[in-house]
């Protein structure tokens, strides 16, 4: 489908998005010449979130061209093999995962390039044996998702969504003043993972003055924050706690009932890393139970379906796993993924490489689980596939 397309579809997506993005596209419809047959090919398992926004010529480039599998009627395993000798690319985002068994059926793959800032997505141990490389978004979406986290903090705090609805339904009239919240200057929070995202969400609450603490795969010398040795004792001395750590094996279900008790009735956690870091059957008992005095949550275990006791609790807030870019960003991403394609191409460095000789343990699939079903998918464990242009 054409941007023309998405244009009569989407106007309002449309006058929304970036004008260099717009004039971009435009320019795109009015490209008739058909594709290069000579051009090398990136395959797509599954289309970008970009692609519903800006249309399927998104990351264009005069330098390669696509191989939509999600196109196709054919089983994955069917169309991998039938193209296995042309793929030397691939393209994917945190909703694709891209499997050991995806990696093995493609001989000449040579780079893996995500949208997304997390990984977790994609078989790094497999990549890393192949010599396959792999890039990601950077820090392009880092204070996007910054912005947010302390956006919800703040809304969780000083009860701002729920003081809203309480005015649209008519109750301030009948009933009176809304409840007061609690202010954040001043607050000791706590950071878990202090990498590119964490970094800027505590640059933001140190204009507030708080106090700032974190827990971290490693020890950050740079900078003058408290470091605690785990999650339990930094949440025994914090007001809140901010998740920003990437998923991994050991971060799934990092945040339990221990951490949340620790982080007791004036506690606040906050979540714009992945779902699954949270235990979120313990988050919701101890939120509908007042353990914690409230939660703000971007991303959840089992998207998009959200627990439906959180539905009706005014100490939640939540948005649709959308901290993590804007129109803005999407505009940086598009010069990021091409970079990277076009750089590999041309054998030049990409431009936001992923070192995977320093990575924890990131395999997207357990080795008892290679096994394709009828989409030539793996049946990944759901936490391992959580993400959006994260």
């Amino acid at each position: 489908e054409s941007y023309k397309f998405y244009q009569n579809k989407n106007k309002n997506l449309t006058k929304s998005a970036p004008i260099a993005t717009r004039h971009r596209c435009k320019a795109l419809t009015n490209q008739s010449q058909p594709p290069q047959n000579d051009l090398p090919y990136v395959l797509i398992l599954k289309p970008p979130a970009a692609f519903s926004i800006f249309g399927d010529h998104f990351f264009h480039s005069p330098k390669f061209q696509f191989l939509k599998a999600f196109e196709s009627p054919l089983p994955l395993s069917q169309f991998l093999l039938t193209h296995a000798q042309s793929v030397q690319a691939i393209l994917t985002s945190a909703s694709g995962s891209v499997t050991a068994d995806t990696i093995r059926l493609l001989p000449h793959l040579g780079l893996v390039v995500t949208t997304s800032q997390g990984i977790n997505h994609i078989d790094c141990s497999e990549c890393r044996r192949r010599g396959i490389a792999v890039a990601d978004a950077g820090t392009i979406f880092s204070t996007d998702c910054a912005d947010s986290a302390v956006g919800l903090l703040l809304d969780v705090l000083r009860k701002v969504s729920a003081a809203n609805r309480y005015v649209k339904q008519g109750l301030w009239s009948s009933q009176g003043n809304y409840p007061l919240g609690n202010k954040l200057g001043g607050k000791q929070v706590g950071i878990v993972g202090l990498g590119s995202i964490g970094t800027e969400v505590a640059k933001r609450l140190e204009a507030f003055r708080c106090s700032i603490s974190y827990n971290s795969r490693s020890k950050k010398p740079s900078v003058p924050y408290t470091s605690y040795p785990n999650v339990v004792e930094l949440a025994v001395n914090c007001d809140a706690l901010i998740i920003c750590c990437a998923l991994t094996d050991e971060t799934h279900h990092l945040i339990g009932k221990e951490v949340l008790s620790a982080l007791g009735k004036d506690g606040v956690i906050i979540n714009i890393a992945r779902g699954p870091i949270i235990d979120e059957k313990e988050l919701v008992q101890c939120l509908i139970k007042r353990e914690i005095r409230g939660a703000g949550l971007d991303v959840f275990e089992h998207e998009p379906d959200v627990p439906v006791e959180l539905l009706a609790l005014d100490n939640v807030v939540m948005s649709p796993h959308n901290a993590v870019c804007t129109t803005e960003s999407l505009e940086e991403l598009l010069k990021t993924v091409v970079g990277n394609f076009e750089a590999f191409f041309s054998n030049e460095p990409l431009l936001t490489p992923v070192p995977l000789d320093d990575l924890p343990h990131l395999s997207g699939v357990p080795p008892e689980s290679e096994s394709f079903n009828d989409r030539g998918m793996n049946p990944i464990p759901s936490y391992k596939l959580q993400g959006y242009i994260s």
